[in-house]
This record gives structure tokens, C-alpha cells and sequence, in this order.
């Protein structure tokens, strides 16, 4: 197994303990932790096993981290709604 996904293989470990532990953010603060360890991660499996295998395994820290993906969702849907971040022209 190569070292880029041994290390993905420890951060969804560590975001799995990381999540049954108490917290009183409910867990923003280590949210912030894990995408900013995950990334350079992500981009190292990336470089190693090509994009297919990156997009396997942001489709699971996406699953690990649903909660700030999707506070990212409702906050873009609600930039576009607003006329914020500007559509394709027409």
C-alpha cells in the first residue's frame, strides 16, 4: 500500500475518533483541522494514483465532513440567489 493512502487511511481514522468525542464547537474547530491536514493529502493520493482514486477519496472525507460541505453548498446556492457571484452571461 503506498504512503498516500496509508496517510488518508489515518485521517479518516483520526476524523472517526475525532468525531465520537465530546465537544462544546460541536466540532468546528477540528472540522478546520482535518480539511486543512486532509488537503495536501488529498493532493498527494491525487498525484499518486491519478484523479479517479482523488475523487474516490474526497467523495469520503466529503461523507466524513458533510457539515461544513454543506454550510458551503447553502452558502454559494444563497450568493447565486442574491446575485452575489455573478451566473454564466446570457
Amino acid at each position: 500500500m503506498s504512503p498516500s493512502l496509508v496517510l488518508a487511511c489515518f485521517w479518516a481514522l483520526a476524523a472517526n475518533v475525532i468525531a465520537m468525542t465530546p465537544s462544546r464547537d460541536h466540532h468546528w474547530r477540528n472540522a478546520y483541522v482535518l480539511i486543512a491536514i486532509g488537503i495536501p493529502i488529498l493532493g498527494y493520493v491525487t498525484m499518486q494514483h491519478g484523479p479517479w482514486v482523488g475523487l474516490l477519496v474526497l467523495a469520503g472525507g466529503c461523507s466524513v465532513l458533510r457539515w461544513p460541505v454543506i454550510y458551503l453548498m447553502r452558502w454559494l446556492r444563497r450568493g447565486v440567489d442574491q446575485g452575489d457571484i455573478k451566473g454564466p452571461a446570457e
